[in-house]
């Protein structure tokens, strides 16, 4: 009986200290996709942003742009009956939070501000050498994502059905590059992103573009092969499929 005892002792502590590394095991990992830095300070141009991921104390994922979203929403005509469609244009602010994550083969950057009223999401995929086509390992930005809340009264007087929205890109292939390169292109890119209200499109606008969400070699430093896209051939690399 007393043996019973004992290995049930022994069992409740083994169960009670796998529970303990299980719980660290998860905080680790969620400071770990929380390690996150804000760069944008450091910019000399206002409009463009600076963000960094990493990950056991090494830069997984560095990203450059200035962004821009021009998003529709109705408002009431003045006589109170019929709708009207306003635009507003909103950009990232300095004042944002951060959130990451590194992968072999996936990696995501998602960037919040004024109160979380507004976050974009950006989810990268990286793809391995196809030996049937002869295609090296390349890495793209496959989603993206933008939630507004048509309530937040800086960009939106007067919205009709004001309250949270998602935008989402539908089957994106966009900056295609060669695996351990960084993106980049200075002229401005447009992707439409389709909002759950009534369908509406929003339009983000990407610019001066700079971005490495795998293979970085060195901490807070792009690769040194760069994947330049001149403006003439944008298409190529930023399409929807």
């Amino acid at each position: 009986m007393g043996e019973n005892v004992e290995c049930r002792k022994r069992t409740m502590i083994g169960f009670l200290g796998l529970n303990a590394l299980l719980y660290i095991f998860n905080v680790t990992q969620i400071l770990a996709e929380q390690e996150v830095e804000n760069l944008s300070g450091l910019s000399r141009d206002p409009e463009k942003d600076i963000f960094v991921v990493r990950e056991n104390g090494t830069t997984c994922l560095l990203a450059e742009f200035a962004a821009k979203f021009v998003v529709p929403y109705d408002v009431s005509a003045s006589n109170y009956v019929d709708l009207i469609t306003e635009q507003t244009t909103i950009q990232i602010s300095r004042g944002v939070e951060i959130k990451g994550k590194c992968g072999n083969n996936d990696a995501d950057l998602q960037i919040s501000w004024i109160g979380a009223s507004y976050t974009l999401k950006l989810f990268f995929v990286k793809e391995g050498q196809n030996s049937t086509k002869g295609r090296e390992a390349f890495w793209k930005m496959n989603k993206v994502q933008f939630i507004y809340d048509s309530s937040e009264s800086t960009h939106f007087k007067d919205a009709i059905n004001p309250g949270k929205y998602t935008a989402t890109t539908h089957h994106l292939s966009a900056l295609v590059t060669p695996a351990g390169w960084a993106y980049e292109c200075k002229a401005q890119q447009t992707l439409s992103l389709i909002s759950t209200d009534h369908q509406k499109a929003v339009t983000l606008l990407l610019s001066e573009v700079r971005i490495q969400p795998f293979d970085i070699k060195n901490d807070f430093v792009f690769s040194e092969g760069s994947h330049f896209i001149p403006e003439d051939r944008l298409d190529g690399f930023f399409s929807l499929i």
